[in-house]
């Protein structure tokens, strides 16, 4: 039997939306329930794949069952295809697997031609109905099937309406539509050279071919890039006989919410637009009335929509998003589908439904994409003030919130104005850890280069700043303070607004709302926490970040990066003067004078922590990027170490590497100066002991050696710390438990986990360079060429945001099953961005891991998604 690819709604109900698409599966469920619907027929996904296989064509046998579904459409509505009279109509729509709306192309009225749309306005005896559909027609076919810009077209119906003085569409004549319609068919010759298509079959092929070229649309792979949407899906197309809302003025439609999708609220939402199809509300073209419009035009037609409303949403159990349009006073329903909605009404309509007793705590939280939490916890722009602004650039939506400041384009600028009062954007052309304090002191960050974890990116969502990145479009000069987009280049005096979770940057203030967390979170959140058996940790190292990570639910720390604990001024200098000394001793004293710093800090996370473990890496950058590289700045600092600046300058380039990212860094700097990893033991086991001291709750600190290549090398680190943490413990007459692991982030590391293993308490597996150092390229200059893998469908995800579980994914699967089989104690966690990307989570979920580790603001993320992964786990299993 020959494989089919075309299937009728009455045939396909119970076959899927991975055949279907979202769209044809629900068309197929409401012909099965009993919907008024327009009939037709479901082209589906597999046909879309055998499309792209057969270079873009449409094989004969393909074409003939397409052929043979609009017989049967012909069968069922008595009309014909093409026929001269009582022709047949038809749309043709897509329909991917997950909705995708606006993403896609849509035809309308086709099977028009000369002689139908005569046929059409005699049985009708409504002329300029008729002409109004065909005027519609040839723009959407010139535009979606031939791929050509509808400019000319609509700028020759505006000239028409300008000239008659008309202002809406439904004001021009019969006459004038007829007008109009040979202008565009002239048009269309002149452009490509032959006649409009006259031959309706030939209409609906290259309509469905269009509808499948639209599935690799620029708009589309960016959609689908955002939501994880794998191309090999494709998009099913749904061809279905028309109905018209524009025949009359007892016609029109309109767009339908079964719930608020902004508010939640149990309450039907929807407008309508008399004597219009539905192109003119979905593109804006004309403003819809309220809907009770049709109520007060149609009061059965109206009791009958509401009535059909409540039955899909009790049908589905979820807030419906509808399509229906009104002919000449019958109601019929375009299509379903779950609602798109707000963080907010996410919240409340997934408790509403399990308070009215229509799904289960576990749907529930099924049903809230943890994504959309980001929205919940940061500042956003007033969305009445954002829909009056244009943005004048664009970048990566690096750290969801809003930030606005005069631009600012150095750290030392930044804190300078901010101290002063100034609210400042950050304006760099890529960050460095020395930017913190600018970072800090910054309303927004916003930098010309790097990508979704670049560090600009990795520490605003730690410190909950917005932060667009990678805005190519912008020009960054340093130097002259200014930034250049287009012709216009802005300097230290304007105003530029960030929008981080779009990506947008706009020019001036634009006013900023709080977040809210309702109560309808916390509910959702005790469901997902009683559900989760992944434990949700936060990478944080200022009592700020670990305050917030505490009070966003936390169950510790599960990264604090010491290198970021001495770029503040009052340290700085000793860290800078024991990277210049050449003797053990001279380092030493250094350290010594940073040892009450880091003991401080490490005293305060203890503290806000309380018996939640605290995991704190060990050094890890190379030394260099604690150096000055400005004259002026060198020059200081010789007078302050008694050294001439050449000598400063010689050590400076002495450490210089040409691969930092490979060089001598993490545990590489315990190896070669031992002195820095005592310190660092000594700052957190004395204030560990101290809190357990001064409070009485068990402290357990965990120390993280990074960067480990080999066991040898992490034993001989492991010694350092544990001599180092034995003796203080011994003298201190208290009892503390502390315990060494590592971090694995090279693949050698992986590849060896069961010899790490058998001496490390735990690992936790920092993604960000594991990614790195398995791709080969650096997150920071990734960006320069991974859209053109995107584009050329190398790539359809940045593996920086989503764990590449093919190749990273892996090495911790192995990592995973040979350190549980060395060491069955094994604590496992991860620690690197991934720790809060939703996909990712469910992943670690999947591999056994013990727990997550995220950005702050990313804690309820992590903590939902892991909920979720539990529960989809435990379905798999039944």
């Amino acid at each position: 039997m020959a494989k089919k690819y075309v299937y009728n709604f009455k045939e396909a109900h119970g076959l899927g939306k991975e055949l279907l698409g979202g769209k044809g599966a629900g068309l197929a469920e409401m012909t099965h329930i009993g919907i008024s619907i327009p009939q037709g027929f479901t082209v589906s996904t597999e046909a879309c794949t055998l499309y792209y296989n057969s270079g873009k064509n449409l094989p004969d046998y393909l074409v003939k069952e397409i052929y043979d579904a609009i017989h049967v459409i012909e069968k069922e509505t008595g009309k014909n295809f093409g026929g001269s009279h009582n022709p047949l109509l038809v749309s043709v729509r897509s329909g991917a697997r997950a909705s995708m709306p606006g993403m896609m192309d849509t035809i309308l009225n086709l099977g028009l031609n000369d002689n139908t749309v005569q046929a059409m306005a005699s049985e009708t005896n409504n002329e300029r109905f008729a002409y109004d559909c065909y005027r519609r027609f040839i723009v959407m076919f010139t535009n979606i099937a031939k791929g050509h810009p509808r400019t000319e077209m609509d700028k020759m119906l505006e000239e028409l309406k300008e000239r008659r003085g008309y202002k809406l569409d439904t004001e021009i004549t019969a006459d004038e539509l007829k007008e109009l319609v040979k202008k565009y068919k002239a048009y269309y010759k002149k452009v490509f050279g032959e006649d409009f298509p006259n031959d309706p079959y030939r209409q609906a092929i290259e309509a469905i071919t269009a509808v499948f070229r639209s599935w690799d649309n620029p708009r589309a792979n960016v959609y689908r890039k955002m939501n994880n949407i794998p191309y090999d899906w494709g998009t099913a197309v749904n061809v279905q006989s028309m109905v018209f809302g524009n025949k009359n003025e007892n016609s029109g439609t309109g767009v339908a919410f079964s719930r608020s999708p902004s508010t939640g609220e149990k309450k039907v939402f929807a407008e309508y637009l008399p004597n219009a199809q539905g192109e003119d509300v979905v593109a804006g073209l004309r403003t819809p009335l309220h809907i009770e419009e049709l109520n007060a035009r149609m009061p059965k037609v109206y009791e009958e929509f509401v009535s059909t409303i409540n039955r899909m949403e009790n049908h589905y159990h979820d807030m419906q998003d509808m399509e229906f349009t009104v002919e000449d006073g019958k109601l019929y329903f375009l299509q379903t589908r779950n609602g798109k909605r707000t963080a907010q009404a996410a919240l409340k309509i997934a408790c509403d439904l399990v308070d009215e007793g229509i799904i289960s705590e576990d749907e529930a939280v099924l049903r809230v994409d943890p994504n959309i939490l980001d929205t919940l916890l940061h500042p956003s722009f007033d969305k009445k003030e954002l829909a009056k602004t244009e943005p004048i650039a664009v970048g990566l939506p690096a750290s969801p919130g809003a930030g606005t400041g005069k631009l600012a384009f150095t750290a030392k600028e930044a804190k300078e104005r901010h101290e002063a009062g100034e609210k400042v954007i950050l304006v760099r052309a890529e960050t460095s850890p020395e930017d913190i304090e600018g970072m800090v002191a910054a309303e927004g960050i916003l930098t010309m280069r790097g990508g979704m974890t670049s560090h600009a990116a990795v520490v605003a969502r730690g410190m909950g700043k917005t932060c667009v990145a990678g805005a190519t479009g912008i020009i960054v000069d340093e130097e002259k303070k200014t930034a250049k987009i287009g012709k216009k280049v802005y300097g230290v005096n304007d105003i530029f607004s960030l929008d981080g979770s779009t990506g947008n940057v706009y020019l001036g203030a634009i006013k900023t709302v709080e977040a809210q967390l309702t109560g309808y979170f916390g509910r959702i959140m005790k469901w997902a926490d009683e559900r989760r058996t992944l434990h949700v940790r936060a990478n944080a190292e200022t009592p700020r970040d670990a305050q917030t990570a505490y009070n966003f639910g936390a169950e510790g720390i599960g990264l604090a990066r010491t290198e970021h604990m001495f770029f503040e001024k009052d340290r700085i200098f000793f860290m800078r003067k024991m990277i210049l000394e050449d003797s053990v001793e001279g380092r030493e004293e250094a350290l010594a004078e940073l040892l009450p710093y880091q003991r401080d800090d490490f005293y305060k996370l203890f503290s806000i922590m309380g018996e939640l473990n605290v995991n704190v890496r060990l050094l890890d950058p190379p030394l260099h990027e604690f150096l000055p590289q400005e004259d002026d700045q060198i020059e200081e600092l010789a007078k302050e170490l008694d050294k001439t600046p050449e000598e400063i300058k010689a050590r400076i380039d002495d450490l210089h590497e040409f691969n930092p990212m490979m060089g001598h860094r993490g545990c590489r700097l315990d190896v070669s100066y031992p002195e820095i990893g005592r310190m660092q033991t000594r700052a957190i086991i004395e204030a560990a002991l101290q809190v357990q001291k001064d409070t009485g709750k068990k402290i357990t600190p965990e120390i993280m050696i990074p960067l480990t290549l080999d066991s040898k090398e992490f034993e001989f680190v492991k010694k350092i710390i544990t001599e180092t943490a034995d003796e203080i413990i011994a003298a201190s007459g208290q009892k503390l438990v502390y315990y060494v692991g590592t971090m694995i982030e090279i693949p050698r590391a992986a590849l060896l986990a069961g010899e790490i293993a058998k001496g490390s308490a735990f690992f936790s597996f920092g993604t960000n360079d594991l990614t790195q150092m398995t791709y080969g390229f650096s997150r920071d200059d990734a960006g320069k060429f991974l859209n053109d893998y995107y584009a050329k469908k190398i790539f359809e995800q940045d593996p920086f945001r989503t764990v590449d579980q093919r190749g990273v994914g892996q090495l911790i699967k192995m990592s995973v099953e040979n350190g549980r089989k060395a060491n069955p104690d094994l604590h496992i966690g991860v620690c690197g961005e991934h720790g809060g990307d939703p996909v990712s989570v469910e992943f670690f979920h999947n591999v056994g891991l013990d727990y997550v580790s995220c950005s702050p603001f990313r804690v309820p993320v992590a903590r939902l998604a892991a909920a979720q992964a539990a529960i989809k786990a435990k379905a798999a299993k039944k």
